[in-house]
């Protein structure tokens, strides 16, 4: 339990921790909170295309002016998160943004959003990976789904060792792919035309027969297809405290690397659609067009194809690095169980890591391994994060007023309006797809985070958390110990009674069958023969349960002596090995459960370590 009120957000620089080494460099931040992004290059030019499609070889033209839109919004993205990451160094981005200067409410509509977006950028970056490879070896095409829950043991496996330890793992899938890329668009650069067309021989276009003209609708449905790509770049902002120390600066790089990588292979890839003129066709990626055009049917054909087909499908670990810290921030602040604010060794939020696994491995049964099935509902929950932060950013620094603030609030003034018109596009041009489930999942995660505040609030106002208690006095106390036979785990469970209470009393349950009589009549006078100086008391039930003769006494004894405090002990052996718990009949754990269930008593549980 930690309190029952949100906590102001510390925007001062905190000084590097022990577990530092277990947080991330600039290029370590890279691979393992940018690849959600970095891997968008493979989708976000293909997305324009195909809707571009719709007006013939002539909308295909339409490709870069749009791409360059996109990089524009792109670019003001980033400049804004550099200035939250600065003014927000806890991390939480969007959240942490609206829940100081927009209201508790306001900053749920943000986290449930980017929750949302985490969750669904699993899925989408998981499904697209495996159908990259279901297309080049079509006999997986039927497990599709299984390897898909195989990728996400994986990247689940590796995100528990840690968020530096996968930046380690990913870092060089990132360079090859990035490095192939960036090679591809110089190759391209050089050719007046395509080397290679042998990728898209015999594969029909997909160009529409009867094109429609090149109209306002269409180019906006084609900018919110290729909103796709930006899905990721605030991740990175979300995740401040999982970087090393001067942690500010090494976000700020690593949003601006990320953003000038991406920014320069969408812009390339859409300059070499045009000067190819590429025709998007079915069963074969634009990328992989693009790649036999520059770099020929070869090996580096191959080498792109590899890279892209394992980024894709580690792009998930974005979410892995970014969900955590957030579902921990919103736990602070009692939104979510505090267990998701606990950190295992190597800095992991184990929890938030597990509830992602597991979430997003439910999303890809239902959608069974398929990329379509997901997609419509990607990126509408990014942009609405995306525009709660740079309304709050002009908020912050309309309030802070630090030398500069006003361009800096125009920048965010505008940002806003981009991503809000955006928001709104995505949103209408997708919603008969699939989108209204995000419109309808959104209210409802924020109605849970509300629940869940209002339950801890009840919680704290019982344990009057944040006022000062009555001082602790001593009661009278009584210790019962329950007993089955006599043996050394019995003499060091009454010896543990007698130092903790003031009286002690040991029952044993019998059962009416001649069985269990002559094993009570035996004990009886074994007790005898001992003589622990503890009485023993023998509690009858006819139908063999062991918890219900032991609260009846407890609750029994609670109303004969009011004012004593009754504690349980529960002697239990400690097996050496792990495999000897199979062999214990968990009587301990079954008569914890009902006293715990259905009294006051204190549950003290001896451990009687073998070997």
């Amino acid at each position: 339990m930690t309190t029952t009120e949100p906590q102001p957000t510390d925007t001062r620089e905190q000084p590097p921790d022990t577990g530092d080494r277990h947080k991330l460099t600039a290029l370590g931040g890279l691979a393992a909170l940018s690849l959600d992004a970095m891997a968008s290059v493979a989708y976000g030019p293909e997305s324009i295309v195909l809707v571009l499609a719709a007006a013939g070889a002539h909308g295909l033209g339409y490709t870069l002016p749009v791409t360059l839109a996109i990089a524009a919004l792109l670019a003001v993205l980033v400049a804004s998160y550099r200035q939250v990451i600065a003014a927000f160094p806890n991390g939480g981005g969007s959240y942490a943004v609206a829940r100081t200067h927009l209201g508790r409410r306001t900053s749920l509509v943000a986290a449930a959003s980017l929750i949302l977006d985490y969750v669904l950028n699993v899925a989408v970056s998981v499904t697209a990976g495996v159908a990259a490879l279901t297309s080049a070896f079509p006999s997986l095409y039927g497990d599709r789904l299984w390897l898909c829950l195989a990728v996400l043991v994986l990247v689940t496996a590796v995100n528990l060792r840690g968020i530096a330890e996968s930046a380690r793992i990913f870092m060089i899938p990132t360079i090859v792919f990035v490095g192939s890329i960036l090679a591809l668009i110089v190759a391209g650069l050089f050719r007046d035309h395509p080397a290679s067309t042998v990728t898209a021989a015999g594969h029909s276009s997909v160009l529409a027969a009867n094109a429609t003209t090149v109209g306002a609708l269409l180019l906006l449905k084609a900018f919110s297809a290729g909103c796709s790509a930006l899905t990721g770049v605030e991740a990175i902002a979300n995740a401040v405290p999982s970087f090393r120390a001067p942690r500010v600066k090494r976000a700020q790089r690593t949003e601006v690397a990320l953003g000038a990588l991406l920014g320069i292979m969408l812009i390339g890839l859409s300059v070499l659609i045009g000067r190819f003129h590429l025709q998007p066709v079915e069963g074969v990626t634009v990328l992989a067009q693009l790649a036999d055009a520059s770099l020929g049917h070869n090996w580096a054909f191959y080498v792109v194809q590899f890279a892209t087909t394992t980024l894709l499908a580690l792009a998930a670990n974005t979410s892995f690095g970014g969900l955590p810290v957030l579902m921990a921030l919103l736990a602070r602040d009692n939104h979510l169980p505090h267990v998701f604010a606990l950190k295992a060794d190597r800095q992991v939020h184990r929890h938030g890591v597990l509830a992602l696994a597991a979430v997003s491995a439910a999303l890809l049964v239902f959608s069974g391994g398929d990329t379509d099935t997901i997609v419509p509902l990607f990126a509408i929950g990014v942009f609405v994060g995306f525009t709660i932060c740079q309304v709050g950013m002009v908020i912050h620094w309309r309030r802070e007023r630090t030398p500069g603030w006003m361009p800096k609030a125009a920048l965010n003034a505008f940002g806003a309006v981009l991503t809000g018109v955006a928001t709104v596009i995505v949103t209408a041009t997708k919603f008969t797809e699939g989108a209204w489930i995000i419109v309808v999942a959104l209210p409802l995660l924020v109605l849970l985070f509300e629940r869940i505040h209002r339950a801890y609030s009840r919680i704290g106002e019982t344990l009057g958390l944040g006022r000062v208690p009555e001082p602790p006095h001593r009661d009278r106390s009584l210790v019962i110990v329950p007993v089955s036979t006599l043996s050394r785990l019995t003499s060091e469970a009454l010896t543990a009674a007698a130092s903790l209470g003031d009286e002690v009393m040991a029952v044993t349950v019998t059962a009416p069958d001649p069985e269990d009589q002559a094993h009570a009549e035996s004990l009886r006078r074994d007790w005898d023969l001992w003589n622990p100086g503890v009485p023993l008391v023998e509690l009858s039930c006819p139908g063999r349960a062991l918890g219900r003769p032991v609260t009846q006494l407890i609750r029994d004894l609670a109303v004969e002596r009011p004012g004593t405090r009754i504690t349980v002990m529960i002697p239990e052996v400690e097996p050496a090995h792990v495999w000897q718990r199979l062999l214990q009949n968990q009587r301990g754990a079954v008569l914890a459960h009902a006293v715990r269930r259905d009294t006051d008593a204190v549950i003290c549980r001896l451990r009687f370590r073998l070997g």
